[in-house]
């Protein structure tokens, strides 16, 4: 479905219970860098098996989305609050991927009366990213988004050259250079990944959130380890649950993310 948010349309992915019912808890999914919503195509189907509203929208100037790409998280996660307001939802659980974690965490503490519950996929504050990655974003962006796919799934998925995990690495890799090159706003890549850099609010968001919140951490995470979560966990009184795989969670380990997201949200089956 599209909806029109600042002038701009949004291409939000939906997924509804069947049978569909006014009472159904509504789910906000956010993808992370170079992404869109399609990395959801797995557990949005899940979640709304389970009984929820499920709705995945496309930032700006990624997929589907039209509009400016914007300054900071702050500002995504503004856009997030006008994205549900134009859906027409008023209370609502939020999951985020990677970047999109970060997101969710500012969606959580710019409206703490609106979340019923926060989930963070493969988080970590501070997210820093290394300068020469930030570099071959502008000097070498295929290298670079090479480098990526490769540290975001675990070192045995990596080392995969046929089978399913083969083709989900070359599907998250077609899927970034897609999303780079339909940006007509400018560097994609640089933009998203100096996003994550230069967030500096985590722990005083994490101090205005009053929801139940989740980490989803996955075992062989590489581009955040488990040991840059810890002053988060700490600072939300947070539940830990571990998954299997590699950083690129949704597509490596899908069954088992979408087991932890729901018996998060107390649906588990």
């Amino acid at each position: 479905m599209q909806l029109t948010v600042d002038h701009h349309p949004v291409k939000l992915s939906r997924w509804a219970p069947s049978p569909a019912g006014p009472n159904a808890p509504a789910l906000l999914l956010l993808h992370g860098a170079l992404n869109d919503a399609s990395v959801w195509h797995r557990l949005g189907p899940a979640c709304a098996a389970a009984g929820h509203q499920v709705l995945a929208p496309d930032q700006p100037a990624h997929g589907g989305s039209a509009g400016p790409l914007l300054p900071d998280i702050d500002a995504l996660a503004a856009w997030v609050l006008r994205v549900a307001d134009a859906a027409g939802l008023d209370r609502f659980s939020v999951a985020g991927h990677s970047m999109g974690s970060l997101i969710a965490l500012e969606v959580a503490a710019q409206a703490p009366e609106r979340v019923a519950h926060l989930l963070l996929l493969g988080t970590a504050f501070p997210m820093r990213v290394s300068p020469a990655l930030l570099e071959s974003a502008v000097a070498t962006p295929e290298a670079g988004m090479d480098l990526i796919n490769t540290l975001s799934y675990s070192p045995a998925a990596a080392a995969q050259t046929e089978g399913p995990l083969a083709e989900a690495r070359a599907a998250s890799r077609a899927l970034m250079a897609r999303t780079q090159a339909g940006c007509t706003e400018g560097n994609l890549f640089l933009h998203d990944f100096q996003l994550c850099d230069r967030y500096t609010d985590g722990l005083a968001a994490a101090a205005r959130v009053r929801c139940p919140v989740t980490l989803i951490q996955a075992e062989a995470d590489r581009m955040t380890p488990a040991k840059a979560t810890v002053a988060l966990v700490e600072a939300l009184k947070a539940e830990v649950r571990m998954v299997p795989g590699g950083h690129t969670m949704l597509q490596e380990q899908p069954e088992a993310v979408a087991r932890a997201v729901l018996a998060a949200l107390g649906a588990a089956t």
